[in-house]
């Protein structure tokens, strides 16, 4: 059987690679696995291909992880990113419509870049957001998920609130949830979404399972603090070789 999107055997190998990190950062820090896989993947195809094929994945694993959120969701938080994402996503989905593959590549990996350089510059908000604050984030997080980096807006925008781990975790995970079952009906009526990405999808599941299970068991020897870090790091050095891909 031929595999998803024309890649090489190698190329699938490396991208089944990149899932199960990917999987397992997300299971263990709260947030990063659409960001990573799309940003990788741009280094070896087509980025556009992963965009949807992420953001069902992120909904599976959303749904495993819920037993063990519920209790920490700031729910009015989580609602009020929702409302601001409902006028996002198609915004973004419009945008992303316009670029080619190339521009796709450099818009994805300098967002994401400059999402990780306000995570690692310690950035903080002197003051509470209100419900105005959290749809503002919402909004442009919406547009970002359109290539299903819509989790980064709102990491930055909690850690400048210096939101508790548990609190973080949840919530991001509760939002999340909603974020995706918006975001994968339009991307299907904008024609992003066929059968290579299904069964990309399907390809992905046990990997992003295992992954996600053996992050969220805090398997490393380190802090979530540590490890969201190293996290940042990782995801900075990957946004920069994409970014230099699609200038040189």
């Amino acid at each position: 059987m031929p595999l998803p999107f024309d890649l090489s055997a190698g190329a699938a190998a490396i991208l089944a690679g990149i899932v199960l990190l990917a999987a397992f950062v997300r299971g263990y820090s709260g947030f990063g696995f659409p960001a990573l896989v799309v940003t990788s993947s741009s280094l070896i195809t087509d980025p556009r291909h992963m965009i949807p094929v992420v953001i069902i994945s992120d909904l599976v694993m959303t749904v495993q992880q819920w037993p063990s959120i519920r209790r920490h969701i700031d729910w009015r938080r989580a609602l009020w990113l929702s409302v601001g994402a409902i006028a996002g996503v198609p915004l973004g989905l419009w945008a992303l419509a316009g670029v080619g593959a190339d521009a796709a590549r450099a818009l994805i990996a300098g967002f994401v870049l400059c999402m990780c350089l306000l995570l690692l510059s310690g950035w903080y908000l002197r003051r509470r957001p209100g419900d105005a604050g959290h749809a503002g984030a919402g909004l442009v997080s919406g547009i970002a998920n359109a290539a299903a980096v819509g989790g980064l807006p709102v990491v930055v925008f909690f850690a400048a609130q210096g939101i508790g781990a548990a609190a973080f975790r949840a919530t991001l995970v509760a939002y999340f949830t909603f974020l995706d079952i918006w975001t994968v009906p339009l991307m299907n009526a904008a024609g992003m979404v066929g059968r290579d990405t299904f069964i990309a999808a399907a390809l992905t599941v046990p990997l992003i399972l295992v992954g996600a299970r053996a992050g969220g068991k805090h398997f490393l020897r380190t802090s979530p603090e540590s490890f969201r870090r190293f996290a940042i790091l990782l995801l900075t050095c990957i946004a920069t070789l994409a970014l230099g891909k699609s200038i040189l």
